[in-house]
């Protein structure tokens, strides 16, 4: 009797623990379909953001509800990209079957749950890196694929409103196509025939290590708004003009113009913002003898993507643009040194793959710090300069205590600073080649800190070719001023050129 009374308990017992795990199961259930039918609004998105990023700094995608991530799916052209394969598996330089089977299912799972046919599915797949850009209507196919342990993120890469204190985002940005009055002050002249080293060079003793090497052999990957074609010193007709010799520049687009996210119109090699010819006329202007700025490294080789509108990447174009430019400059051997002034406020999943991927290959990346611009005030180092594969820098001023230029971003995950202002935020910024044949600009901030230092990498790596990455940027360490130590807001300091290639 007491065996018969102890199993009736047991039975009741298994009975009521069972019950429990299948109301608990209903329950998660229901709370998964009781989302709100309708999307949040694009200001309900953008405050939550903005409430995340003022309270840690940051923002993740992957930390927001199903309904969260669909909504900006939704207001941004419904397309989610999806990043697949084992944790931190960002790229696969061979065809892996392992990886394809897991591609496919979660294809395969997308088409079920937005009940569509196969053909119907609008798709951009990339040939490396493990990602893949999937038109998304249903809040279902998000829920489903988070539960999929063979997906490492999903993103709303097609969200391009975000706004900051009620500033939009879309902006032109880091873009200036007009010419400027230099002040002669503001640079001296070496030959031939007046060429013109700017003010900043002398700060860093750039053209003291000119003595020793100007970045023969060296060649520089831009990832930028492209260079202009109305630029004659950056194109071929004359990039080796003066003491320049002996280089080339190579211009290539991988920026898609179209309001339509699986679009292959690309828009073509060339500038049309001003940001990228700016940089690649601090880097590798040549030494001409049109009495016309000079380049930190003025015989390295210059490669040039045109991959953004501009330097704010917040749109789904500019940041396949730029994925993709990595990944061909990792391919390339003959590159060694990538800079990149361009970012923005979070990590962005297929260009933070992107730059694994081009590290892995060896490249020394530098990226931008930040600089401040009616969108960005406010926020700290920007991504890809926050991640651990890039170098990143920012700009100070030429005062006797090292302060950051007025637009530039300062933080602990700065590595080097380059001289970009007068102390006291007087009006002085390095000039550089304008847009136009025979123009001449100012322009400063973090940007062309980014390209001022990756033109001393090439000084240095084109004195010591055989290198290794690690010791051309240990160089660039031992010749700034804080090393052995970093300092919490700048890094290593300013770099000394001079020093850095002796």
């Amino acid at each position: 009797m007491k065996k018969m009374y102890l199993k009736v308990l047991l039975l009741l017992a298994i009975t009521i623990v069972s019950c429990t795990k299948e109301d608990a199961l209903i329950e998660v259930e229901s709370q998964e379909i009781q989302f709100p039918k309708e999307p949040l609004t694009v200001e309900q998105i953008n405050n939550r953001i903005s409430e995340t990023i003022s309270a840690t700094g940051d923002f993740d995608w992957s930390k927001e509800n199903a309904h969260f991530l669909w909504s900006a799916v939704v207001h941004g052209q419904n397309v989610l990209t999806v990043g697949y394969g084992n944790e931190n598996q960002s790229f696969s330089e061979s065809r892996d079957p392992e990886l394809d089977a897991k591609k496919n299912a979660i294809i395969n799972s997308v088409i079920q749950t937005e009940q569509i046919d196969k053909s119907d599915l609008k798709i951009v797949e990339q040939e490396i890196l493990t990602v893949i850009d999937l038109g998304v209507e249903k809040i279902e196919t998000i829920i489903a694929l988070r539960k999929n342990s063979d997906v490492r993120y999903l993103e709303p890469n097609g969200y391009n409103q975000f706004t900051f204190n009620e500033v939009m985002a879309r902006s032109s940005s880091g873009c200036d196509k007009n010419g400027a009055y230099i002040n002669s002050s503001h640079y001296s002249t070496v030959a031939p025939n007046n060429a013109q080293v700017s003010w900043h060079f002398n700060e860093h003793n750039i053209q003291q290590a000119w003595g020793l090497t100007t970045g023969s052999g060296v060649t520089i990957g831009l990832i930028d708004t492209g260079v202009s074609a109305s630029q004659s010193l950056l194109n071929s007709s004359g990039f080796n003009d003066g003491y320049s010799s002996g280089r080339f520049v190579q211009k290539y687009g991988t920026f898609i113009d179209s309001n339509w996210w699986w679009s292959s119109n690309y828009d073509g090699p060339h500038d049309k913002c001003g940001h990228g010819t700016a940089m690649a006329s601090t880097m590798a202007s040549p030494r001409n003898d049109n009495s016309m700025p000079v380049g930190v490294a003025y015989n390295s080789n210059l490669v040039a993507y045109r991959a953004t509108e501009d330097v704010l990447l917040n749109d789904y174009h500019e940041r396949k643009g730029v994925s993709k430019a990595l990944t061909q400059l990792g391919n390339r051997s003959d590159v060694k040194i990538i800079s990149m002034s361009i970012g923005y406020v979070w990590s962005i999943g297929n260009i933070k793959d992107a730059v694994k991927y081009a590290y892995s290959k060896n490249k020394l990346i530098f990226a931008a710090g930040g600089t401040s611009t009616s969108f960005t005030n406010g926020f700290g180092v920007i991504f890809p300069a926050t991640m651990s594969e890039t170098v990143a820098v920012t700009g100070v001023d030429d005062g006797t205590n090292y302060d950051r230029c007025d637009t530039c971003h300062s933080g602990s995950k700065i590595d080097f600073t380059i001289i970009m202002e007068g102390d006291n935020n007087t009006s002085k910024a390095p000039p550089v080649l304008g847009f136009y044949n025979g123009d001449r600009r100012y322009t400063g901030g973090s940007s062309v800190a980014t390209a001022t230092t990756a033109g001393i990498a090439a000084l240095v790596w084109s004195r010591y070719p055989n290198w290794s990455r690690t010791q051309v940027l240990n160089r660039l360490k031992q010749s700034a001023d804080f090393y052995p130590y970093k300092n919490s807001s700048f890094g290593y300091g300013n770099i000394d050129a001079y020093q850095a290639v002796q």
